[in-house]
């Protein structure tokens, strides 16, 4: 009898076995190692890219910030601007009415000094008037013989009306 052995070794599981080792450390060396590395890189990348994102939204943030500080600047510019411009359409109304009035205060002055003119003019064709009324009763008074008496009531009364005619003007 032959002995046989429970358990038998098949050589075939072996080098199955065997070439599966060597299959697995060279797939390993030459397959996973640089897969293992293109997926490192890949995240690495992928996490770079998340930071230049993130990077990028900051710098937007800034630019938005900046130009809404320069819109409001510009806001403010124009506000100023503006209140500039009315204090200076002020300040020309302001002047035009006021060379208006100097105007108006400038011919009222002319007025009122051609008025007195005027007025003076006809005191002086009054005087005038009343000289020759005065010389024309002195002639009247000259052919008739008049007392002293009359003559000074004449005269008295002569004086008086020149007064108050002067005294009404």
């Amino acid at each position: 009898m032959e002995f046989k052995s429970f358990v038998s070794i098949d050589w075939d599981i072996v080098f199955q076995l065997v070439n599966t080792f060597i299959m697995y450390l060279i797939l390993k060396k030459l397959l996973f190692k640089p897969v293992t590395e293109f997926m490192a890189q890949r995240t690495a990348d992928v996490s770079k890219s998340y930071e230049e994102a993130e990077e990028a939204v900051k710098k937007g943030e800034e630019f938005k910030a900046e130009y809404e500080a320069k819109i409001n600047s510009a806001k403010e510019e124009a506000q100023e601007i503006v209140r500039k411009a009315s204090k200076r359409a002020e300040e020309r109304a302001e002047e035009i009415i006021k060379a208006a009035q100097e105007e108006v205060t400038r011919l009222k002055e002319r007025a009122h000094k051609d008025i007195e003119r005027e007025k003076q003019k006809v005191m002086n064709e009054i005087k005038d008037d009343i000289s020759s009324l005065a010389v024309l009763a002195a002639s009247k008074i000259i052919e008739s013989d008049i007392d002293e008496a009359k003559h000074e009531k004449l005269i008295g009364d002569f004086i008086k009306e020149v007064g108050e005619a002067k005294w009404q003007n």
